[in-house]
């Protein structure tokens, strides 16, 4: 494997990271209602939040590295570990979070690293 390969690893933290982070972000925002006073204070809860303003820039450095790795690899390989992103967004909501994990949910996720493995020995 290329020593370039790392810059698709980054890229796939970075982008869990960047979500995490905006999940943390929101939870202390609060929920989208549909209305417009609603709208307004939750918007300016988001772009206010240290978690999210920190989760924005993670996913602009996540895609400075997409792009690095878009300059040395087809994007048919470099683009599909991207949904690595989700095994870990998964697996840290499950252990850290508190959130749910089904078997439905479980299966879809081993299917994805699956289909990652496919095309990584491509």
């Amino acid at each position: 494997m290329s020593k370039f390969f790392v810059f698709i690893i980054v890229t796939v933290i970075l982008n869990a990271a960047s979500q995490l982070l905006m999940k943390a972000g929101m939870n202390k925002v609060g929920q989208a209602e549909f209305s417009a006073s609603h709208i307004g204070n939750l918007l300016l809860g988001a772009i206010t939040n240290p978690f999210i303003i920190l989760g924005l820039a993670t996913m602009t450095l996540s895609m400075g590295t997409h792009l690095m790795s878009l300059s040395r690899f087809e994007v048919s390989f470099a683009f599909p570990f991207i949904s690595l992103a989700y095994v870990i967004v998964a697996a840290w909501g499950y252990f850290f979070m508190g959130e749910v994990m089904s078997l439905t949910r479980m299966i879809g996720i081993a299917t994805i690293v699956l289909g990652t493995v496919i095309i990584a020995r491509s």
